[in-house]
């Protein structure tokens, strides 16, 4: 029984390993976008080492943000360069496209989302302050916990004190 338990979690902790990586390598593209996903209003880094080593300067043109000069990155043989998505830019998927001389030409995609309205609600903090029902059934839940601590050790003390 103790080897079907090891192997069963050598299994998922191959799989949650494994499963990102394949699934990073899968959208291999040549013109690296950052953020993928960006709000109106905010500033997306586009960068690509496609132009080779030699290549200084390209130019490219996004659907929503317009002309991107590229130049000289942080490493050896990438040209990066930053535009604005346009506050009026509508929710979507918008294409990049980066050429390079003498004549390379590559394209990729950002997407476009629309900011959130309102609070955003992540779990039971914020500046809502405590919820009365969820103050009880954690404190349920922390009475049960104890209660079960307290019956297994005097469980445990009971059958020692016997043999």
């Amino acid at each position: 029984m103790r080897t079907a338990r090891i192997f069963a979690c050598g299994a998922m902790m191959l799989c949650a390993l494994g499963l990102p990586v394949a699934a990073a390598g899968a959208d291999e593209s040549d013109v690296s976008v950052s953020p993928q996903r960006a709000f109106p209003g905010s500033t997306v880094t586009v960068s690509t080492e496609v132009c080779g080593e030699d290549v200084t300067y390209a130019k490219g043109q996004a659907e929503a943000g317009g002309q991107i000069n590229l130049t000289e990155g942080r490493r050896s043989g990438e040209l990066a360069g930053d535009f604005t998505v346009p506050d009026t830019a509508a929710a979507g998927v918008y294409t990049i496209t980066v050429k390079c001389p003498p004549k390379t030409r590559v394209e990729t995609s950002f997407e476009v989302v629309s900011p959130p309205k309102g609070a955003v609600h992540s779990g039971f903090g914020g500046s809502e302050g405590p919820n009365g029902t969820q103050v009880l059934v954690g404190s349920v839940l922390i009475a049960g916990a104890a209660a079960g601590g307290v019956v297994t050790m005097r469980r445990r003390r009971f059958t020692a004190d016997t043999d």
